[in-house]
């Protein structure tokens, strides 16, 4: 998700990122990595860009920008708008989001997820708090699980593992390294969901569980 040069690399990607660089440049390089294995292992991949030019930014898009004093960034046809590190291989579908955090909003994204019958979503790119989050948000409202690659994400504004512990707690979310394939490739087990207990008529025993 979003792996694009100007949240990668060259002068808008380090002016933004507030950690150390070099931490774009591993995220990169083990996205590549989980891509190949992904591949190797017949798992489908899919690729999500972000295009941020002022014609697909909505009013509060561009009057936030302005208060903030916010340039535009992968402007459509730019260096800056292309993958960085990976690239789409022959039939692998690429969706666009147009100004907007959530891959659900760009076109054909929900609908080839329910066409190819998804039940499970495995998310590497950026920002683990910004796009990586609010896709996940979704992803879980519409019942997928979801598992997220920690050594492929990277968070902007907050702590990496305040963000993933967060998704662990509110969407369910597995949480792995890339070089983890047998847990990554597939979707929880249903000996590992934790199901209600039932009375013998088939009414759910609730029990009270703190957030």
């Amino acid at each position: 998700m979003d792996l694009q040069n100007d949240f990668c690399a060259g002068p808008v990607a380090t002016a933004r990122y507030g950690g150390d660089p070099a931490a774009l440049a591993t995220v990169a390089a083990n996205c590549a990595r989980a891509v190949a294995a992904a591949r190797a292992h017949g798992t489908e991949v899919v690729f999500v860009r972000f295009l941020g030019d002022i014609p697909y930014q909505g009013p509060s898009w561009r009057r936030r920008d302005l208060a903030l004093g916010k340039r535009p960034k992968c402007l459509e046809g730019t260096w800056g708008a292309e993958f960085h590190r990976v690239r789409p291989a022959p039939g692998e579908r690429v969706f666009t989001k147009h100004a907007c955090f959530d891959a659900f909003l760009s076109d054909g994204f929900e609908a080839h997820l329910t066409g190819r019958g998804t039940g499970h979503l495995v998310m590497a790119g950026l920002f683990t708090d910004v796009c990586v989050d609010t896709t996940a948000r979704t992803a879980f409202q519409k019942g997928l699980d979801i598992t997220v690659l920690t050594d492929c994400t990277a968070s902007l504004h907050l702590p990496d593992e305040e963000i993933l512990r967060y998704m662990r707690r509110f969407y369910g979310a597995r949480t792995t390294t890339h070089d983890d394939l047998a847990s990554w490739s597939r979707p929880a087990a249903q000996g590992e969901e934790e199901l209600w207990p039932t009375r013998s008529d088939g009414i759910p025993v609730w029990r009270a569980a703190s957030d």
